[in-house]
Formats: C-alpha cells, structure tokens, sequence
C-alpha cells in the first residue's frame, strides 16, 4: 500500500504465500516480541472500526500478520478511499497511520486473483460504486442528465421515507 501521512512510520501488505492470502504490516518501531500476538485495528472511511488479532513473524520484532482475517481485510480495503490503523505495542503505546486508497485496487486485484481469489457476488473482485464514483460520473453528465437523474434519485429517495 501507498506510504501513509502523518503519524507513524507504517505499511500494509497483500500477500498470497503458497497460493494462500496472507495480510501484513510492517513497521519502523517495535511492536512485540517475535512470535507474538498483538492486537491490530483498522478503520475504512468513516466506518465502524474493526480489532483483529496479528502475529510477529518468528524472526522479526516489527512485522506481524494474520492468515485468518486477509481476505476480509482485503474485501474492506477494496470498499474504501481511506484507511485508519492502529498497532497496539508491547510497551502500552499505539503506532498509527492513515492511507488513502486511490491506487490500491489494481494491486490488490492482482494479488487476489494470483491466489485465486474472486469476489462471491460479483465472480471479480471490485469495489462498490461509492458517493466518490458517483461524483465523478455525475459531473459528466449533461445539464438535461443531472436535472433527470436527480429526479430518478428523489422518486428513489421517496421510496425509502
């Protein structure tokens, strides 16, 4: 993943390990002992927070990860712009990083599908179209075509009130 800003010094990685997925970070301050488990938190945009529990690699103080938890994380990735972590350490402090999502789709479609990995509903792995997306695409429309998808959006918007 890009480098984050602000905060600490921290990266994420995908990685698929014997045709397996594996989720990574990586920092430049130590975590825990090697072997270790720690506690590891994430925040995609605005929502809700999820804790998962990480490991040490055997031979590194500064680098966990988790087999369990990688395809969910990747999924929740692909869904976002941005993503908050936090890494508990062994010393009662946090490390924490935010990093925006722009280029991560391509690589972590890549990484999916180098382990065979496609998403269930879809049959490929994408993210949603978000409020961003539809920006993007609304701006392109003609003046006609804003004021009638508007229109479709408000009967839309009806519907569920």
């Amino acid at each position: 993943m890009p480098k984050g800003s602000g905060y600490d010094n921290l990266r994420m990685e995908l990685i698929c390990k014997n045709n397996k997925l594996q989720f990574a970070v990586d920092a430049k301050s130590l975590i825990t002992s090697q072997g270790k488990v720690f506690d590891f938190d994430y925040q995609i945009d605005k929502n809700n927070p999820v804790s998962i529990q990480m490991k040490t690699y055997s031979n590194s103080k500064r680098r966990g990860y988790t087999d369990e938890k990688a395809e969910q994380i990747a999924e929740d990735i692909l869904s976002g712009q941005s993503v908050f972590i936090r890494i508990h350490t062994l010393i009662n402090t946090m490390l924490s990083a935010a990093i925006p999502l722009n280029d991560a789709v391509q690589p972590i479609q890549h990484v999916l599908t180098d382990c065979g990995i496609v998403s269930p509903n879809k049959g490929e792995t994408r993210p949603a179209y978000n409020l961003t997306d539809f920006e993007r695409d609304f701006k392109q429309l003609s003046p006609e075509q804003q004021r009638q998808t508007l229109d479709k959006i408000n009967e839309l918007m009806k519907g569920i009130r």
